[in-house]
């Protein structure tokens, strides 16, 4: 095992590399090298896999700026390059399960070996550079994604296992009641939108800019696991008035009749998979794993919608961003709302928006092939908001895009209404 990294002086930069680094390596520590090599559908990756292609981000952008590093293995370049095509050839997407070489206990060096080397580097003034502290920043942002990522694809892997192993012990589940959903006026007008402080961002949240909005209605809270098994038990999943015609043939076609990781009724009463394992189904809790197909049918059997990622804006800018993200990797999971006015509009859950993922009016990537990192995936996706209790805290921002694909639903994805006032 290879030893830690520690300097006996912490400027800020290499301060916050070490925090989010040994973080990711917390979230792998109670993983067997076989666990980190499961790769259980497409769009997910093995956890090794994530460990290895955060360290090569930070190698193959920053570290090889410096004219003495040395690379850890040249030949890892193309087993954990994720989609740079102007990087060279890599391993396929659907195949990362394959690589059962280089072992987890290599991928582990190498991340000691980068470390060390970044660490030297911020540590004797390379975080002066403006250029290598936006790579590093950037960098550690990217990590911050994967880390999420680690614990929504070692969810969906440990989910099909006959076993349903649980990522970490549970932890007792306390009884809360969720407020009344409420509806928060906006008056809408020109707001502007998107990210134009000097602070970081990724290219997609730029350039601030100003949208027309009609006056609108939001609801308070997102919408609940009750809530929505009410709409099952109205034949929600069974009545195509309410889903638009790609979600319902998925319907059709997959079988879908509840969120992902509902299991059926025991007692009379549903249960859920989480990363402690199988609980009970808190009615109170917000619902989770669920498609925009789902999020919008749910929508219209409500008669309301859901927000565009604008208005979610409009009011996200107006409150603190706290909420229940990833800070103990023992405690990942949706909680039940509290409090009054608007809450979790940030953690806990994503919130599907109805709005596509284009680039904002003047939109420029990152310069080189960094610019391959956003713009080359807003064609066929769905935006969605303010984070879940598998972002790590630190990582959100009113201004933060996230999106995946319509079907999309490993991910700890839910539902916040909206109407037009």
């Amino acid at each position: 095992m290879p030893r830690s990294v520690s300097w006996p002086k912490y400027r800020p930069l290499a301060a916050r590399f070490l925090a989010v680094r040994a973080l990711t390596e917390r979230l792998a520590a109670n993983l067997s090298p076989e666990d980190q090599c499961v790769q259980s559908m497409t769009e997910a990756s093995p956890v090794k896999w994530h460990l290895a292609h955060t360290t090569w981000f930070f190698e193959k952008f920053v570290l090889r700026r410096v004219p003495t590093y040395v690379p850890f293995d040249e030949r890892f370049d193309e087993l954990f390059n994720s989609y740079y095509e102007s990087l060279g050839p890599r391993q396929p997407r659907a195949n990362r399960g394959l690589l059962t070489r280089p072992s987890a206990a290599e991928v582990r060096a190498w991340r000691c070996h980068v470390d060390h080397a970044l660490g030297e580097l911020l540590e004797n003034g390379g975080d002066a550079d403006e250029d290598i502290s936006f790579l590093v920043q950037l960098g550690l942002h990217h990590e911050q994604q994967h880390q999420e990522l680690i614990l929504t694809d070692i969810k969906h892997a440990f989910f099909f296992n006959p076993l349903r192993p649980a990522y970490a012990r549970a932890r007792p589940n306390i009884l809360k009641r969720a407020p009344k959903m409420e509806w928060l006026y906006h008056p809408g007008g020109k707001i502007g939108i998107g990210h134009g402080g000097e602070h970081f961002a990724f290219d997609n949240e730029r350039p601030r800019h100003d949208v027309l909005l009609y006056p609108f209605r939001i609801a308070t809270r997102p919408v609940t696991c009750g809530e929505y098994l009410a709409f099952m038990d109205d034949g929600g999943y069974s009545r195509p008035e309410f889903w638009l015609s790609d979600g319902w043939a998925l319907v059709q076609s997959e079988g879908w009749r509840a969120p992902l990781y509902w299991l059926p009724q025991e007692n009379g009463r549903f249960r859920i998979f989480t990363l402690n394992g199988v609980r009970p189904l808190s009615p109170d809790e917000p619902v989770a794993h669920v498609s925009f197909y789902e999020a919008a049918a749910y929508a219209a059997w409500a008669g309301k919608r859901l927000a565009t990622e604008f208005e979610w804006e409009a009011v996200a800018q107006t409150v603190p961003v706290k909420g229940n993200f990833l800070v103990d990797p023992s405690d990942v999971h949706p909680d039940v709302a509290e409090g009054d006015g608007i809450v979790q509009l940030f953690g806990d859950v994503w919130a599907w928006t109805r709005s596509s993922y284009d680039p904002y009016p003047g939109f420029r990537p990152f310069e080189g092939e960094l610019g391959e990192y956003n713009g080359k995936f807003m064609v066929g996706q769905m935006v969605l908001r303010g984070g879940s209790c598998a972002t790590p805290e630190g990582h959100m921002r009113a201004t933060y895009r996230n999106f995946f694909p319509p079907s999309a639903r490993w991910q700890f994805s839910g539902i916040r209404l909206a109407e037009d006032a």
